[in-house]
């Protein structure tokens, strides 16, 4: 069964919450929400804004950043360059005043002349903290003051990075532990840390046989949970991995996505989209050309070859977007900004519809029946959920973008190079 079950749902949000909010907002405390699957059950969102109507507010930010915000409450948390140097970490409240800022660290670099830097990693938080990570290794908790509680050094501990971009990967916070997939040509760690104190509760080393690029992943893990099993995901270096919660091993592994169709390997097939995973459904990506198959969560051992296991496959992934999938139907959002959606169960194309033509880094959201689609030029396409095309609005903002949307509290926040935006009524 593909859609959860309002058991599963509060399962999902047990993870995350330390303490009831029933009569209360949403929160959006890490990169993909709540559930990790980009899906918010926030009512009454805004559908059209320009950058002069229907903004509660404008907060300029010291430099470029591709992190998505975390948002508790009234807090907002999100990493930054400030500079040519420093990644910061900052609290805003909501509504729109700079509260506090710790620096991560040091040695930021730009990548891909304007694509980029290191502060790509989004932060996470489950109400009284708050961690965040660098591309370049320093992770970090603070409380909700500002207060620094402990901080390691990734790279010093695991290894130096080795990575063309950074090592973008978000960590994922489930409970007491923070999960962490270190993919890189120096390397491939699945790690459990403590997330009180920072220590390593596992370390998994992770086997491929990438070669090239293909040994980095800038995808982040993703948890897969149902009535009856749970597991950790990796996405990198060929394949996708999952793994025990308690230790890290394996308990399957499917390949397949390197080469692509029709082609032989390719040593520039790097990830960078993550799967998305909800009951009975696993939908993984590639990268450029690729294959995206959309996989049982049953296996064991290398299911690379089992065709039982392969609910199924569809050419021509999304490159760094992440999949959607809401009430029975997987959205995908290619780099040029034509989305397509597909019936979960079996695979079929229901549409193939180009929202707006400019570059796709941003991962699409779901929220008040809405899709969220944001592109690097600013302009965020609404698209009515569903079996049938609909496009509501295209709204421009004129500032670069390459981070997610997060939705709390009735409101979007919208991260661009320049500014954090609060959209709606004030």
């Amino acid at each position: 069964m593909i859609l959860g079950t309002k058991r599963l749902r509060w399962l999902w949000l047990s993870l995350v919450v330390v303490a009831p909010f029933a009569a209360r907002a949403e929160n959006w405390p890490q990169w993909r929400g709540q559930r990790l699957d980009g899906l918010s059950e926030e009512q009454n969102l805004p559908t059209e804004w320009s950058a002069t109507e229907n903004i509660a507010w404008r907060l300029p930010l010291p430099g470029p950043g591709g992190s998505t915000p975390a948002v508790w409450d009234d807090r907002i948390f999100l990493t930054t360059s400030d500079g040519d140097e420093d990644i910061k970490l900052l609290c805003v409240s909501t509504a729109g005043e700079n509260l506090w800022e710790q620096t991560l660290g040091g040695g930021n670099q730009v990548v891909r002349g304007d694509e980029g830097n290191y502060a790509s990693n989004s932060p996470c938080t489950d109400g009284a903290h708050v961690w965040a990570m660098a591309a370049n290794g320093p992770l970090a908790c603070y409380d909700f003051e500002g207060n620094e509680v402990w901080k390691i050094d990734l790279a010093e501990r695991y290894g130096r990075f080795d990575i063309a971009f950074g090592l973008s990967s978000t960590p994922v916070l489930d409970g007491d532990r923070l999960y962490l997939q270190l993919i890189h040509s120096g390397g491939a760690y699945v790690i459990a840390l403590d997330k009180q104190s920072g220590s390593e509760i596992w370390k998994h080393e992770r086997q491929s046989d990438a070669t090239n690029e293909c040994e980095h992943s800038y995808a982040s893990p993703v948890l897969y949970r149902d009535d009856d099993r749970e597991f950790l995901l990796t996405h990198g270096a060929n394949y996708v991995i999952a793994h025990r919660l308690e230790d890290g091993t394996e308990i399957w592994r499917c390949g397949g996505l390197n080469p692509p169709p029709n082609s032989q390997y390719r040593g520039d097939f790097r990830f960078v989209a993550s799967p998305v995973a909800v009951p009975g459904l696993i939908v993984v990506p590639s990268c450029k050309e690729g294959l995206i198959l959309g996989l049982r969560p049953t296996g064991k051992g290398d299911i690379t070859e089992k065709p039982r296991l392969h609910v199924w496959q569809h050419e021509n992934t999304p490159d760094v977007p992440s999949p959607l999938v809401h009430e029975g139907l997987v959205y995908l959002c290619d780099e040029g900004g034509v989305l397509t959606c597909l019936e979960a169960n079996s695979g079929e194309v229901l549409y193939s519809e180009r929202t707006h033509a400019d570059r796709h880094r941003a991962s699409p959201v779901y929220g008040d029946g809405k899709i969220y689609l944001t592109a690097r030029d600013g302009t965020v396409s609404v698209v009515r959920a569903g079996r049938d095309f609909e496009l509501l609005a295209s709204n421009a903002l004129d500032e670069d973008i390459a981070a997610s949307p997060a939705i709390a509290g009735g409101k979007i926040y919208l991260r661009t190079y320049d500014a954090l935006y609060c959209v709606g009524a004030e």
